[in-house]
């Protein structure tokens, strides 16, 4: 590996490391469930995949390159579906966000569907 390439992927790793450090300083210190899968959801897979582009950089061999891109792409695609169903989950199963924000800014148009009947049974 030349100079350049080490350096590169040092960077990426070290990169890599601190977003994975800030998701775990954000899942300990925010309030809430909402803000918590926030900064799990997004610095955690943004680390994890500079992490796997450095070792990609560090590796050069194609079936690594291959398989860390991989990894990357399906952190990119499962981590805004699973933030979005754990949202979901938390807000049916009547988990309160932190003061200070808007209570429940879907309860009005969840009203507004239910009473113009076009909500169906499944979407409860």
């Amino acid at each position: 590996m030349s100079g350049v390439g080490a350096v590169v992927s040092g960077l990426l790793l070290i990169a890599g490391a601190a977003f994975a450090l800030i998701a775990t300083i954000g899942v300990l210190r925010f309030p809430d469930v909402y803000t918590r899968m926030h900064a799990a959801s997004k610095a955690g897979p943004v680390g994890a995949g500079l992490v796997l582009i450095g070792l990609a950089v560090h590796a050069a061999e194609f079936g690594v390159v291959t398989r860390a891109l991989a990894g990357v792409a399906f952190l990119l695609l499962t981590s805004p579906l699973s933030a979005h169903l754990l949202a979901r989950a938390a807000y049916l199963s009547g988990e309160k966000p932190v003061e200070g924000t808007d209570p429940d800014a879907l309860r009005e148009a969840r009203e507004a569907r239910i009473g113009a009947g076009t909500e169906s049974a499944g979407a409860r």
